[in-house]
């Protein structure tokens, strides 16, 4: 990690795997949380849709005044015409020197211990140890801002070979393994064919004012074709992340994450993909009273 983001560990740690998403169902063992694999393909179907038609109204509390009750009224009204929004979050590399630490028989660290275990370990926690600081910006962030239905996953994970997957399901060396077998190409069918997949059957679940969000790289084509063909217009990233590099954007992330002030998307098609380099961050500390 950078000296520029001198972060206390454990927060960061806190950040990506300690906010619930209020649909975030218990996690299940395995790859039974896996977007495509979770619901029969009929269910996909007649389930609700996710926008802003599915917002439901929320009650005023008891004792308002007037003017209170006018004010709820207003910042009800205000969250119900928020767009329902997904994040799909690229993947951290398997096969680098991180990897073959935690695939390790001799590792004996919580992580590694929890990965050998009947327990396991969930998606987010290997891969923010693999990627470190751009991956856990990602998922602390889009934790924080994710919006859906019921019963509709906020934040998946794109996979090397399992497509989308939400960052809650546990997984075990053998799957982590087996994404080190494949470098991800827009070309390598192990890993296209099942995200998209994926993004196919979301896209059908998904209403058409659902903003769909991808914190990855959008000046390669290995997640923007499958996405774009499937999400098209809907398929939106942050205009802040032109021009910067991994660190730059995670470290961007964890802050907006904390601050809880979100980013501004614009949609993929047509848009200005690099840029010139933004000016650094400044350098920030994080103390364990932040507010996530």
């Amino acid at each position: 990690m950078r000296a520029t983001e001198s972060i206390n560990m454990n927060h960061i740690v806190n950040l990506g795997f300690s906010t619930r998403r209020r649909n975030q169902r218990p996690d299940a063992v395995g790859w039974g949380c896996s977007f495509a694999e979770r619901r029969p393909t009929s269910e996909f179907r007649r389930g609700p849709l996710v926008g802003r038609d599915s917002v439901e109204p929320r009650s005023p509390p008891d004792g308002l005044t007037a003017g209170s009750h006018a004010s709820f009224l207003q910042v009800t009204r205000v969250e119900q015409i928020k767009p329902n929004r997904i994040f799909l979050l690229s993947p951290a590399y398997a096969g680098g020197e991180r990897a073959r630490m935690i695939l390790s028989e001799r590792a004996q660290f919580d992580l590694a211990r929890r990965l050998r275990s009947r327990e396991r370990a969930t998606l987010g926690e290997v891969f923010a140890f693999l990627s470190g600081l751009y991956f856990r910006g990602k998922l602390a962030y889009a934790n924080t801002f994710a919006r859906t239905a019921e019963g509709i996953c906020g934040v998946l994970v794109i996979t090397p070979t399992r497509g989308l997957v939400d960052a809650a399901t546990r997984v075990s060396l053998r799957d982590l393994r087996e994404f080190a077998e494949v470098d991800i190409h827009e070309s390598d069918p192990r890993y296209r064919e099942p995200l998209a997949r994926d993004a196919q059957r979301l896209a059908k679940k998904l209403s058409a004012e659902c903003e769909v969000v991808l914190l990855g790289s959008i000046a390669t084509a290995k997640y923007v074709d499958v996405l774009l063909e499937n999400f098209q217009h809907r398929l939106r990233f942050p205009a802040d992340f032109v021009g910067r590099g991994d660190m730059s954007r995670g470290g961007l992330l964890l802050r907006c994450a904390v601050d809880k002030t979100e980013l501004t998307y614009i949609s993929v098609m047509g848009a200005v993909r690099s840029g010139k380099r933004p000016p650094k961050l400044t350098p920030r500390r994080y103390s364990r009273a932040s507010p996530i």
